[in-house]
């Protein structure tokens, strides 16, 4: 039987997928051909970069981004317990790491204000992620801000 918390991280991680999955459709944008993003990395559907490089019908890309978001928030709320289970700040914090990475994320100042209990501070920090082969980017700093609206819910 699971324990409460695993409980409730399991159901942190399902609230968190509904708010996560529009809003990083909204800002992936989806493109069922392969393209280079703005630093050159070969991408498809919303924002795919960890799949083979041909053409996806529509159902495959909304398949692929709720696989992949998955697989981003549950790295996301080990590597951060402290918001395992509040899903608007587990969302906004998958939305940054399906965009920068998990890695990236888990030695963000995001985090680690997150981990500190400033949770605040640590939607603040979303937003230091605004740049794109060492230039700002407006498409992100809105997508940043986007993501800090959504993580200040609640606090």
């Amino acid at each position: 039987m699971a324990s409460k918390k695993q409980t409730a991280v399991g159901g942190g991680i399902a609230a968190a997928l509904v708010l996560a999955v529009p809003l990083i459709a909204n800002w992936e944008g989806k493109r069922n051909d392969p393209y280079l993003d703005i630093v050159k990395v070969p991408t498809v559907c919303y924002g795919e970069t960890r799949v083979e490089m041909r053409r996806y019908s529509d159902a495959e890309c909304l398949a692929l981004l709720d696989k992949g978001v998955r697989e981003f928030a549950e790295p996301v709320a080990k590597c951060t317990p402290n918001i395992a289970d509040r899903p608007y700040q587990l969302a906004a914090a998958t939305s940054l790491a399906y965009n920068i990475g998990v890695s990236a994320y888990c030695k963000s100042t995001a985090d680690r204000r997150f981990d500190a209990g400033d949770f605040k501070g640590g939607c603040a920090a979303l937003k230091f992620w605004n740049k794109a082969g060492g230039r700002v980017v407006q498409g992100l700093a809105n997508r940043r801000a986007d993501e800090y609206r959504l993580c200040m819910v609640g606090l």
